[in-house]
């Protein structure tokens, strides 16, 4: 393990808190886009972990987990270094919008490039300027659109490091996910990182539960990293079962427009056949019925009453 200083931002960071600021963009107003970046560091300066959320800025129950840690001072460490970046697209976040200011998903732009989009060359300073001295990551995020996801962590199984790490997060699900192409997960996955993508809940709606499943298992990894003795809350900590491993899993799709009323909640195992919804139209001569093809479990769900043709409806998760 490395023992030289801990570099970030162009700063040497110091034993206690130091509070950065990213501002390599503006708006068209030449207002800055001004990103808090929270450092904590202990005894030592490594390892380092990174938290993460708003990437998205709709999705704010990892921004409301990122929050709570720092409130509940859980981002101090004895030994290394905790960074925290609750909001990372602020311009999202204020407007309550999923995408950059150039409409961009910064999602699907990593690594990067000094010279491309705004969005663009966001990631690309991400990338080289805080990536590099970091060993461990945990990117929050929740369902896109009207979709709630049930709390998950999702990895590529065939990364054994990061599903040990997933399973000591415990969600009752970790997802088998293969990584999307230029995600901040599949770069860092490339540069052989250890990253862990939490999703759980529905954009713009804060959730008690999902929040406290977050908080819950960052404390777990702070814990088994060695960053501070948590052994007094997770006593403390509710354990119901083990952690679901889903090796594959696909959306039931919507084969007719119309009313949607939902059957199933999330989480619950469902039978083949099983009727999970029913769509209608408004006028009481129209209804069908949506049956799982297949047993599996419910990973997520449209909570949108009215669909379309194709839409995502349920996330069918398989253990085989």
């Amino acid at each position: 393990m490395p023992t030289k200083p801990l570099y970030l931002l162009g700063r040497e960071i110091h034993r206690g808190r130091t509070s950065l600021t990213m501002d390599i963009a503006r708006l068209h107003t030449r207002t800055k886009i001004e990103v808090p970046v929270i450092v904590e560091q202990g005894k030592k300066p490594y390892p380092v972990i990174l938290f993460t959320a708003g990437i998205h800025g709709n999705e704010v129950n990892g921004i409301e987990i990122i929050r709570q840690l720092i409130a509940g001072g859980y981002n101090k460490p004895e030994t290394g270094t905790i960074i925290c970046i609750p909001v990372v697209n602020v311009f999202g976040f204020l407007n309550q919008s999923r995408e950059f200011p150039d409409g961009r998903d910064l999602n699907r732009l990593f690594p990067g490039s000094p010279t491309g989009s705004l969005a663009s060359r966001f990631a690309y300073h991400i990338m080289h300027e805080i990536v590099p001295q970091v060993d461990y990551f945990v990117d929050f995020h929740t369902g896109g659109a009207s979709r709630y996801n049930f709390p998950q962590v999702r990895v590529d199984f065939k990364d054994h490091e990061s599903l040990k790490l997933a399973k000591i997060f415990r969600t009752r699900f970790i997802l088998n996910s293969e990584t999307r192409d230029k995600s901040f997960r599949e770069t860092l996955s490339k540069a052989g990182k250890r990253v862990l993508l939490y999703e759980g809940g529905k954009s713009l709606h804060l959730d008690d539960k999902i929040t406290s499943q977050g908080i819950e298992g960052a404390i777990r990894l702070l814990h088994y990293l060695q960053f501070h003795d948590f052994s007094d809350q997770i006593s403390s900590y509710e354990y119901s079962q083990d952690p679901v491993l889903i090796r594959s899993s696909a959306w039931i799709r919507s084969n007719h427009s119309g009313m949607y009323r939902r059957m199933v909640d999330n989480g619950s195992l469902v039978k083949k056949g099983q009727k999970l919804g029913s769509i209608s139209d408004p006028y009481g001569d129209f209804e069908k019925h949506v049956k799982a093809p297949r047993d599996g479990f419910v990973l997520a769900s449209n909570h949108a009453p009215i669909v379309t043709q194709g839409d995502a409806l349920i996330l069918l998760g398989s253990l085989g």
